[in-house]
């Protein structure tokens, strides 16, 4: 089998982190974002992953070419010259994907996050039979988003409202798409919609099903959401009893440490926080619903609350760094120093409190 993962976009909403990588490199639990993806994918034997990218080709590749190798999985580059829409870059990707088995292939936004039951999707896919299928997951505020009205009994998807004003249904699209190759020849090269073009046309034959995702289910791609994914991606964790979860009694719900971190005495970790590579947690530090990415340095008796804290950054002594701050990569906040909503760019040294929320340039 073969999957594509939408990974154009400059990443804009997560911003300063996407000042430094692409947004699918950057870290989610200790592991580049878009490496959760093809993991899940290699697990039900996913044999080649073509990657949709229009921006930073050449980091993505080399990036990538390491973990070709470790995986062994066959990584692709679909590289468009303009931005094509989640549609375009099948249509791009045409002679990648289709080949003579006849399989269906996945499609997945490179910024979901969720259990990924791809063996499900498989199954049910065969069951109903039709061109193709997508996930669906229940939202608690439809309003918001496009609903997929769909048969319950079935799952065949009726149609598409996009940000209803009256109630219609409660599932929205979670952006996982398994296809049948046929779907490949509705597809014409140019900017083109997926959601709003394509799949009416499918649903209007009767061609297009729906399964409702298990458990749980965020788009991660800007701040605030990437940390309430962390939550339940730790959460996920906990109900598999998952031996990656710290335990210690300086440790406080789900939280995950990679082995090479240091930890001082008297630090108080948790809950939902990541701590990654070569980072270095000093004494007295309190931690909570955070992001340390690789190589941080957090010193003595600093607190860090609802926040992410990019690559090689240090937070200096008795510091407050709170309120969805976001540090990019090697920034320095100097000693006492509060930040309460700082949107700080790469390569900074902030020596004053940030009192309100701004971004630093």
């Amino acid at each position: 089998m073969k999957a594509l993962i939408l990974v154009g976009g400059f990443g804009t909403r997560l911003r300063p982190l996407t000042l430094s990588v692409p947004k699918p490199l950057v870290d989610f639990a200790n592991k580049p974002m878009i490496l959760h993806q093809i993991e899940a994918l290699k697990a039900i034997g996913v044999t080649e992953v073509v990657l949709a990218i229009n921006y930073q080709p050449k980091i993505m590749q080399n990036f990538l070419k390491e973990f070709e190798k470790k995986l062994d999985i066959k990584i692709t580059c679909s590289q468009e010259t303009e931005p094509l829409g989640t549609a375009g870059p099948l249509a791009l990707a045409r002679d990648i994907l289709r080949d003579d088995s006849g399989e269906p292939f996945f499609v997945l936004n490179s910024d979901v996050i969720c259990d990924y039951p791809l063996k499900e999707m498989i199954l049910f896919h065969k069951s109903h039979g039709g061109e193709a299928s997508i996930m669906v997951t229940k939202v608690d505020e439809p309003s918001k988003y496009g609903v997929v009205v769909m048969e319950e009994a079935t799952g065949r998807v009726e149609k598409f409202v996009e940000k209803p004003k009256v109630f219609v249904g409660n599932k929205i699209n979670a952006g996982i798409y398994l296809l049948n190759p046929s779907v490949l020849d509705r597809i014409q090269l140019r900017p083109t919609s997926i959601e709003k073009e394509v799949f009416p046309s499918i649903a209007a034959e009767k061609q297009l099903h729906a399964m409702v995702l298990p458990g749980f289910w965020m788009d991660i791609g800007q701040p605030r959401d990437y940390i309430t994914g962390l939550r339940l991606y730790l959460d996920s964790l906990r109900k598999i009893s998952s031996p990656d979860l710290a335990v210690g009694h300086h440790i406080l719900g789900n939280v995950l440490i990679d082995e090479s971190a240091v930890i001082g005495d008297g630090c108080l970790i948790g809950p939902d926080v990541a701590i990654g590579p070569g980072c270095v947690i000093e004494s007295g530090v309190r931690l909570s619903r955070c992001s340390i990415m690789r190589g941080v340095r957090v010193k003595n008796h600093a607190c860090i609350s609802s926040s992410i804290v990019g690559w090689h950054s240090t937070v200096g002594r008795w510091a407050r760094v709170e309120n969805m701050s976001i540090l990019g990569e090697d920034v320095h906040v100097g000693d006492e120093v509060y930040s309460n909503g700082g949107v700080v760019l790469p390569h900074k040294e902030i020596k004053s409190s940030i009192l309100e929320p701004e971004i630093v340039m």
